[in-house]
């Protein structure tokens, strides 16, 4: 049984940081790209960052230069590291494990169920 676990997330005032961690279990997790989602009430859920098992990396536009997503493969993990964060980064921040191209487009097949991060001003 596949089983994806969120962690760390939690309040923050802006520009201060935290770090996610999403520990994945029951599939190869060495051979699976990865990604973390994020969803603020009333938004659709936006991709912020992906990596994929050999380690290249993607980010949306708005958090380049703040976020670094990680993976230790070793432990199972992925990370998110969040710096320098806004009001606007406020959402629930979900992963996503093995990466699949469909005619409807990429996804992932497995989901975690999210952990809350509130950024206050």
């Amino acid at each position: 049984q596949v089983q994806l676990v969120e962690s760390g997330g939690g309040s923050v005032q802006a520009g201060g940081s935290l770090k996610l961690s999403c520990a994945g279990s029951g599939y190869t997790f060495s051979n699976c790209g990865m990604g973390w989602y994020r969803q603020a009430p009333g938004n659709e859920r936006e991709l912020v960052s992906s990596i994929s098992s050999e380690g290249s990396t993607t980010y949306v536009d708005s958090v380049k230069g703040r976020f670094t997503i990680s993976r230790d493969n070793a432990k199972n993990t992925l990370y998110l590291q969040m710096n320098n964060l806004k009001t606007e980064d406020t959402a629930v921040y979900s992963c996503a494990a093995c990466r699949v191209v469909r005619v409807s487009g990429t996804t992932y097949e497995y989901w975690g169920k999210g952990t809350q991060v509130t950024v206050s001003s």
